[in-house]
């Protein structure tokens, strides 16, 4: 199957590959692949699969073009060069319901179905827009702001464009701004972001031009996220800043942060379960 997208990102493309597991382009960013803030990352990563999707034994990891398998969360670079602009990475591509995460405490930190009490989780209803995480960001579980502490994760991604994704797949992101989500006590931040290539991004530089050209977008965001847990039998999300978005700028600073907190838990200055390779 041909590549469907051009640089700076290749959508999931399958490739032949020798091994037993399935290879798929993943990102082609050229010059770009280079991060000064954080470890260079190789020009060409790919995802290889091993074990079969829907079981527990699912993995797809991403591989740089020596063949060695890296970590998207820490070897993947954030800054995407322009102000504002980011690579994410895509979990759970747009209507779909595997509850799919990179698997933080693994080595390599594939991406995998999430698991709770021995079963593998779905939402209730498919999400309705692509879902994942910027790199080199983590929310750390001994910070606290509004009255919550992180939730041990990278910083989510919503992204709102026309296309959907695949799984695995770096997209240059802008960021529109962010939702912040309590989820059982944790600060769980929701950023808001659209793919620089989607046809709408040029008109939106913040959530306020999302409310203004796309209104509703921001409130069933949030609404989704408040919901989705129910069908478990959990209650209900809650959000601070008295359920607003914050703006562009506030959602970068919020992004800054959470680097900082990353970049100490990859130097070994935090305790933590969490892998994260070799700084």
């Amino acid at each position: 199957m041909a590549p469907l997208r051009s640089v700076p990102v290749l959508l999931l493309a399958a490739t032949a590959c020798p091994t037993r597991a399935a290879r798929n382009v993943a990102w082609d960013a050229g010059d770009l692949a280079q991060e000064a803030s954080g470890s260079a990352a190789p020009k060409e990563v790919q995802t290889e699969v091993e074990g079969e999707e829907g079981t527990t034994s699912f993995r797809r990891y991403f591989i740089d073009e020596a063949g060695k398998r890296i970590s998207p969360w820490h070897d993947l670079p954030l800054e995407a060069g322009s102000v504002g602009e980011y690579w994410m990475v895509t979990e759970i591509p747009a209507v779909t319901k595997p509850k799919m995460e990179i698997s933080t405490a693994e080595p390599n930190n594939p991406i995998a179905q999430d698991i709770k009490k021995g079963k593998l989780r779905e939402y209730g209803g498919p999400i309705f827009w692509n879902y994942g995480y910027l790199p080199q960001t983590w929310e750390d579980p001994n910070v606290e702001h509004l009255g919550a502490f992180g939730d041990n994760d990278p910083v989510d991604v919503v992204e709102i464009g026309a296309r959907k994704h695949g799984q695995g797949e770096v997209t240059r992101v802008k960021v529109l701004g962010a939702l912040a989500m309590i989820d059982s006590g944790e600060l769980d931040w929701k950023m808001i972001v659209i793919d620089v290539d989607d046809p709408r991004a040029a008109d939106l530089k913040d959530v306020a031009d999302l409310e203004v050209k796309m209104p509703g977008y921001v409130s069933g965001i949030r609404e989704w996220f408040r919901w989705y847990k129910v069908s478990e039998g959990k209650p209900l999300n809650a959000f601070g800043l008295g359920e607003k978005a914050v703006d562009h700028e506030a959602a970068i600073e919020i992004i800054k942060e959470t680097h900082g907190h990353w970049q100490r838990l990859r130097n070994g200055e935090v305790e933590s379960k969490l892998w994260a390779g070799t700084a």
